[in-house]
């Protein structure tokens, strides 16, 4: 039986706590997706550390791109980390509950991490689009000092977009409904269960989630537009391979976590578009950054040799 708590205000409640519903309330699919999850989740807190102690002690990766990749798995640690713990725990609870404090911090964190990653996959597309299109030029172009402006320029977008959804979600009255149909404290989830005017935020996630998508979309199309043009001008067909081969494992990122996010936020609010929208974010926020340093160090021979030459001097030193 769930019991909600709330603090009287006049003659209504105000909600001090939200139940996360959580990914599905078949009891018979609780432990396997615990499992499941769970080891999604150690893999990508190992694959992340993995490839960011590779990037840290090998000197021929530090290089633009992969100052790009060390502050993306940074991002992909500490945004699973926001979310999975209690998402672990509502597979062995009956009862997930989270604080209303608790929910906006999730909240901001969640979308802090998320907006910043969208930045970062941004600059990595330029980054594609330098190497491929003015790699003479590489260096110049993508100096520390440029790649720095780059980086900490996603990490204030991540941090502006997200303060702007917290304080507004904050200014809203929950009264009676506070069970979230979901497994995170996510933005839609939430709104839904506010009993005063939601009209403000969803301007706020429209213009916010429009401009990230639009600025995002567009530098990635117009940087691959430029690649795509590149590499058919290359007479060769192995020089058109190994040109394609150097931008793939971004696509691939890119394709996974924009397609699962837009497929989670491009639809109607209703129950059953949430509950699909449900299954769709763990794509982008469980699968993707558990694929993405595999994906880069898998397809990448620069990682495949700085990983033997670390475990050669692990071993023998």
């Amino acid at each position: 039986m769930k019991i909600y708590r709330r603090m009287t205000h006049g003659n209504y409640s105000l909600v001090t706590e939200f139940i996360l519903e959580g990914l599905t309330n078949r009891p018979e699919l609780q432990m396997p997706l615990f499992f499941l999850f769970l080891g999604i989740y150690v893999v990508t807190i190992v694959a992340n550390l993995g490839l960011i102690t590779l990037i840290s002690l090998n000197t021929h990766l530090h290089t633009p791109m992969y100052y790009f990749l060390f502050n993306l798995s940074f991002v992909d640690i500490c945004y699973s980390s926001v979310f999975t713990p209690k998402m672990l725990i509502n597979f062995v609870v009956e009862k997930n509950t989270i604080s209303y404090t608790g929910c906006l911090t999730q909240l901001y964190f969640f979308c802090f991490f998320v907006i910043t990653e969208c930045y970062l996959l941004t600059a990595m597309a330029y980054d594609r689009y330098v190497a491929i299109c003015k790699p003479l030029l590489y260096n110049v172009i993508l100096s520390p000092r440029i790649c720095a402006v780059f980086v900490f320029g996603a990490y204030v977008m991540g941090c502006w977009g997200s303060l702007a959804h917290t304080l507004c979600m904050a200014r809203l009255t929950f009264c009676d409904a506070n069970l979230v149909n979901h497994y995170l404290c996510d933005i839609l989830p939430v709104l839904q269960l506010s009993c005063t005017s939601t009209y403000n935020n969803e301007v706020v996630v429209f213009v916010l989630v429009g401009m990230n998508i639009v600025v995002s979309t567009s530098t990635t199309f117009i940087s691959y537009g430029f690649i795509i043009a590149n590499i058919l001008r290359i007479s060769s067909t192995q020089g058109r391979a190994k040109a394609f081969n150097t931008c793939s494992s971004h696509i691939m990122t890119v394709s996974l976590f924009f397609g699962a996010a837009a497929f989670m936020y491009m639809q109607p609010s209703d129950v059953e578009s949430m509950d699909k929208g449900k299954v769709a974010s763990v794509f982008y926020t469980n699968v993707g950054p558990m694929l993405n340093p595999l994906i880069y160090s898998l397809r990448n021979k620069d990682v495949k040799v700085a990983l033997k030459k670390t475990l050669k001097r692990k071993l023998f030193s």
